[in-house]
């Protein structure tokens, strides 16, 4: 017999759902879309399924370089309590993170190259139907500069 989940494990059911999202860069809109957390074969895995387009405003560079559509799989180690969440975008980017979800906070960390490091923290809303984010990169893992604002808004609750 396994051992009954862990409280963070349950943590996860905040995510689930269909979300729409907008980025930002210093408040101008940058990308917009949607995003669906859902199980995957009962409550092994949450997948994250994530699609959008550039916004008018966006860069150059947000147009050219558009992830879209994106998926992930955040997975759960019963035993050390860690969470891992693999990520994978329509360029051929293939991700593995630290993820950590508790107290209405989501946190993903990870180094993606020699010198890229990158991280989100998102805070859940007390009724935790919006999720305002941002992600950080960073060369070296010490000094971070923002790379976009991000906030969801749950649509529809699984």
């Amino acid at each position: 017999m396994s051992p009954p989940p862990s409280s963070a494990f349950h943590e996860l059911d905040a995510l689930l759902g269909e979300w729409t999202w907008e980025a930002s860069i210093g408040g101008t809109p940058t990308a917009q879309g949607e995003a669906s957390f859902e199980w995957l074969e009962g409550d092994g895995f949450l997948v994250q399924r994530t699609d959008g387009e550039p916004a008018e405003t966006a860069p150059g560079e947000w147009i050219t370089n558009s992830p879209f559509p994106t998926a992930a799989i955040i997975a759960f180690d019963d035993v050390s309590g860690v969470f891992s969440y693999a990520y994978a975008d329509a360029r051929g980017v293939r991700r593995v993170y630290q993820m950590h979800l508790a107290d209405r906070v989501w946190e993903i960390s990870g180094q993606a190259g020699l010198e890229f490091y990158q991280r989100f923290r998102g805070a859940f809303s007390s009724d935790e139907q919006s999720i305002d984010g941002r992600w950080e990169r960073s060369r070296d893992g010490e000094h971070w500069d923002t790379d976009f604002d991000i906030t969801y808004t749950k649509i529809v609750t699984r």
